[in-house]
């Protein structure tokens, strides 16, 4: 199995860290350091600009050459292992329940196994004070939420992601699945975690969340819909989570400068988030088409970001 692989590679030296904005990397031919991010690792990245990276490897073999204690935030979207050969409903159309090879259940000891060993690896590079979330459906979550009390995390809250624009169930045998659960963390039992209690009572959340009161304390339960076309404009990948979703993850348990680690990116919505809110992001991914797309979408935000930046300093002329 794929994640047996993973744990039988050799550990690789650890370099010192890095400024926290400190950003560069010496011949990618070669396997010589290269820092981003606050972090050191001695393989070149995949892709590396203004604190955003990408790594085209397995989670476990890449976390293992990250410095313990260094990353503050993990979001994780592990693979659910619901592709079962069966349909769902997307678009309007009827289509296959299968996002890949990856997603295919290998049976409930094989997936705890795998999910112990990544919430291990992402538990030594966290900071004392870090915390971990995972997002996942019923088929996958409750062995992430076993895996974690094994693997020593202290479980903060977990959240209900209803999703108001879910598609329909077409079997008629089963209530509509229009909800997704996410596990807040903590590295210790007995630590700190960071929470920004006011930026998540009185942020502007209600906007957006029908669920959320003006100026009342955030409840376990969020509306945010799925995403939409547009978030979607540079490529697709099936369990994209919605900007919206990241921003406020990021908000409760980040600060500005802060380095969030991804080990399953995908298509990066992590960290599209950490750079619009001056976060430093590190995301993994073995599949070079879904970095690919990543590229895309950062390189799309960066350039709307650098407008944006570039309104604000322009010199007025005359009214």
């Amino acid at each position: 199995m794929q994640w047996k692989a993973a744990l039988s590679g050799q550990n690789r030296k650890l370099l010192c860290n890095a400024p926290p904005t400190h950003l560069y990397w010496i011949d990618p031919c070669s396997r010589k350091e290269h820092r981003a991010g606050g972090t050191t690792i001695s393989s070149p990245p995949y892709y590396a600009k203004d604190g955003f990276e990408l790594h085209l490897t397995d989670c476990i073999s890449c976390m293992e050459e990250l410095p313990e204690g260094s990353v503050d935030l993990v979001f994780a979207d592990p693979p659910y292992n619901l592709s079962n050969g069966g349909f769902t409903c997307h678009a309007g159309r009827r289509v296959p329940v299968h996002k890949g090879d990856w997603d295919v259940s290998s049976g409930a000891e094989e997936n705890f196994a795998f999910h112990l060993a990544w919430i291990n690896a992402c538990r030594r590079v966290l900071k004392a004070d870090g915390s971990i979330w995972i997002s996942g459906t019923y088929h996958s979550i409750y062995a992430c939420g076993y895996a974690l009390q094994v693997a020593g995390f202290h479980i903060l809250n977990d959240i209900c992601w209803f999703k108001p624009n879910a598609p329909p169930n077409l079997s008629r045998r089963y209530f509509t699945a229009s909800h997704e659960t996410l596990i807040w963390a903590r590295k210790n039992a007995e630590g700190k975690h960071t929470f920004n209690y006011e930026a998540m009572k009185c942020g502007d959340w209600h906007e957006a969340d029908m669920l959320k009161r003006e100026g009342k304390q955030m409840r376990s339960v969020w509306s945010i819909s799925a995403p939409r076309p547009a978030e979607k404009a540079h490529g697709r990948h099936p369990t994209q989570k919605p900007l919206l979703l990241l921003r406020r993850i990021l908000s409760a348990c980040t600060h500005e400068g802060d380095c969030v680690l991804d080990p399953f990116t995908g298509s990066s919505t992590t960290g599209l988030a950490a750079y619009a809110m001056h976060r430093r992001f590190i995301g993994i991914d073995s599949d070079q088409a879904y970095l690919d797309l990543s590229i895309r979408r950062f390189e799309d935000l960066q350039q709307t970001r650098v407008g944006h930046e570039g309104e604000k300093t322009r010199p007025q002329g005359p009214a």
